[in-house]
């Protein structure tokens, strides 16, 4: 099993016409989730949820995903939103309302009291490294279970939440050490640290104690290091349409990887060999170029991945 733990949002994303905005389910944690469950993994998902009108949106998205959800929180107050405004390229600029909204108002104390034995605990930092509440809680989370399972790490920094990348990089080197797998994107990775080479960056990470660090360049593919050494991979060919969600279906398809290979235990990622480490990281590949050719964060299922 895999918990993931981290925001649930609707992105408001721009209709082709221009004149409206049009909900879909988002949230980096909730993509990877839903993304997991089309994948076959078994998973559930530890988040906060408005009981209004756009949460039962995102419920129904997640059940219909096949995601278990007898660990989210049913939150009084209003659905988070991010409001995505495509670029010229497919790229997406987001601007968020959490103030008041079910994601700025986590608590210690609603976290579930114990996790599935066995199972991997991947965490979205998307909003936890910009917002203090849901970072302390989601800290307390890591620590807590760092001794009794994987921990997998995805960042996703959002500079439009905090502007100031100082706040992101303490709390981001607190999480470091604690993290089995971490995954971040080269934009991502210049605001984190600006003017440092990639390789340099996910060397340092490594030697900080992370197993694999993966390190994904859009069009120019993907880098990883692993305890084998490194492995780079070119991009796939893509048909864009927007790569709204493309970096958690990446996420999503490396954990379903490495689960169904039973390689997500801290024991077999110590000894991951650059044979199984590329086959995990061309599966994650594909289930990101899927969901780059359609509209929003819609991954895909298993079956359409097959040949």
């Amino acid at each position: 099993m895999i918990v993931v733990c981290g925001e649930a949002l609707v992105d408001l994303i721009r209709s082709a016409a221009g004149e409206s905005y049009l909900p879909r389910p988002g949230g980096s944690a909730a993509n990877v989730a839903a993304a997991l469950g089309r994948l076959g993994a078994d998973v559930t998902l530890v988040a906060r949820i408005s009981q209004d009108r756009l949460g039962e949106l995102l419920r129904e998205h997640l059940r219909r995903s096949l995601v278990r959800l007898e660990h989210v929180v049913d939150a009084d107050e209003h659905t988070t939103l991010a409001i995505a405004d495509l670029l010229p390229g497919g790229d997406a600029a987001y601007t968020f309302y959490i103030d008041g909204c079910a994601d700025g108002r986590w608590r210690a104390d609603e976290l579930p009291a114990a996790l599935p034995d066995g199972a991997a605990l991947h965490v979205s930092g998307s909003l936890a490294l910009a917002v203090p509440t849901m970072g302390d809680a989601l800290e307390g989370l890591i620590r807590r279970e760092r001794r009794h399972r994987v921990i997998s790490l995805d960042p996703n920094p959002r500079s439009t939440i905090s502007p100031e990348p100082d706040s992101v990089r303490a709390r981001l080197s607190t999480w470091l050490p604690l993290a089995d797998i971490v995954k971040i994107g080269t934009a991502d990775l210049e605001w984190i640290a600006p003017g440092q080479p990639y390789e340099l960056v996910a060397r340092q990470w490594h030697l900080r104690g992370c197993a694999l660090v993966v390190v994904t360049r859009g069009g120019k593919g993907v880098y990883a290091l692993g305890p084998d050494g490194p492995v780079d991979l070119p991009a796939n060919p893509v048909e864009l349409v927007d790569t709204v969600g493309a970096g958690d279906a990446f996420m999503a398809g490396l954990l379903a990887a490495l689960d169904r290979a039973e390689l997500l235990t801290r024991d077999r990622l110590s000894r991951l060999g650059t044979p199984d480490l590329s086959e995990c990281l061309r599966f994650a590949q594909r289930v990101a170029a899927h969901t780059c050719a359609r509209q929003g964060a819609e991954p895909p299922w298993l079956e359409e991945l097959r040949p």
